[in-house]
């Protein structure tokens, strides 16, 4: 049974996500303050936060920043409906994805199990045993660990699993609808700004090559391609 962890100031709210969520087989905690948000989410207990943005001691980019610096907890985030900046915000410092609010239950949970499986990796066994390497890149699917000349990137489970998307076709255009079906597990939205986002961090950990070349371009209207020297 995944253990889930509601950080929100919002109890009602709390106690709703709470009972649906123990009815589809979670078992869930709250929390209503960011602070001690953070130390539960710390503390390792958990499989997957569900975060909002507004709260008091600390607010969720807060406990989000924080968070990232200790753990790769997947993390969902609470926003605004309507406020892109929140969401934007959310995932460029590594939430995994987002719900504004009011929600439908049933979509958390659908976001919720498509983040478990990708941090769980429930593949087959020749996916999971799966190594690959592109010029000093190098990715374990068993490990789910990717690394640069040896060492070792931080990426939460959803740029793992874009960047795998990308390097299985490296040198090939991956069209964003793909990739949101296979990495996301969602039809492509015209307003989901999330592929954006991630792989935006992507570009930023892994950084230029030696020559000053990106690793992963964007093909304007149709997708993204990792590069080859």
């Amino acid at each position: 049974m995944s253990k889930v962890l509601i950080i929100d100031d919002d109890e009602e709210l709390c106690d709703l996500v709470s009972e649906y969520l123990t009815v589809e087989g979670f078992e869930t905690e709250a929390v209503h303050d960011g602070e001690n948000g953070l130390k539960r989410a710390i503390s390792g207990d958990y499989d997957m936060a569900i975060l909002d943005v507004m709260m008091p001691k600390m607010n969720g980019f807060d406990v989000l920043r924080n968070l990232r610096e200790e753990s790769a907890l997947p993390v969902i985030m609470l926003t605004a409906r309507g406020e892109d900046m929140e969401r934007i915000v959310g995932l460029e410092i590594g939430a995994d994805d987002y719900l504004p609010k009011p929600f439908n239950p049933r979509e958390l949970v659908a976001r919720l199990r498509a983040i478990l499986r990708r941090a769980n990796n429930e593949e087959g066994d020749d996916a999971a045993s799966e190594k690959l390497h592109v010029e000093d890149l190098e990715i374990s699917a068993s490990a789910r660990s990717a690394k640069l000349d040896g060492v070792e990137i931080g990426l939460t489970s959803v740029e793992f699993d874009l960047l795998t998307a990308l390097v299985r076709e490296a040198g090939k255009i991956v069209k964003k609808e793909d990739l949101s079906e296979n990495v996301l597990e969602r039809s492509l939205s015209p307003y989901d700004r999330s592929l954006d986002m991630h792989v935006s961090n992507l570009r930023k950990k892994l950084g230029l090559r030696s020559d000053g070349s990106e690793r992963i371009k964007t093909v304007r209207s149709v997708g993204y391609i990792y590069t080859l020297v």
